[in-house]
């Protein structure tokens, strides 16, 4: 398996579209939103983003997701959006006639986009927490339980003083 450092490289998949026809800024914005989320829920955030670039991430990581399953044979509930970065592309030139035979430049920016997805590991650890926390819960319980047992008899104590005060 191919190391990168030390680490080993989980699985995974990518998918590139190049010389989109959108500002690399303003597709950054979109792709800052969904690095590091699962990846059904990414496509879910990008499907109600109001932003125009959203449409053309979203195809993206459908692609790379896509790419995933089909390629790698990996289970599509269990991929993260490990990288989405922006580069980019070539700017087309274009000329605006303004007053007085000046002519203004139009820059026609374009941009490649592109996202990684990974596997993760199934959340066993977070299910072997849960029994930690009951077993926590569990030593709790006695020691709650013996206090409300203690409380009604002194309320019991409280009542037959306040009773026998009024019958005085």
């Amino acid at each position: 398996m191919p190391v990168k450092g030390d680490a080993p490289v989980l699985p995974g998949a990518r998918a590139v579209a190049r010389y989109v026809r959108i500002s690399p800024t303003k597709a950054r914005r979109v792709v800052n939103l969904v690095r590091g989320l699962p990846a059904k829920e990414a496509l879910t955030v990008l499907q109600f983003a109001p932003q125009s670039a959203s449409e053309q991430v979203y195809k993206v990581l459908a692609s790379a997701i896509a790419n995933a399953e089909n390629n790698e044979r990996l289970d599509p509930d269990a991929l993260l959006v490990s990288e989405a970065f922006v580069d980019e592309g070539p700017t087309m030139k274009r000329f605006q006639p303004r007053a007085q035979g000046r002519a203004y430049r139009i820059r026609k920016r374009t941009c490649h986009i592109t996202v990684a997805v990974e596997a993760v590991a199934p959340q066993a650890p977070a299910k072997k927490a849960a029994p930690a926390k009951k077993a926590a819960a569990k030593k709790a319980q006695p020691a709650q339980q013996a206090q409300p047992a203690a409380a009604p008899e002194q309320a019991t104590d409280a009542q037959t003083q306040s009773n026998t005060e009024g019958a005085e």
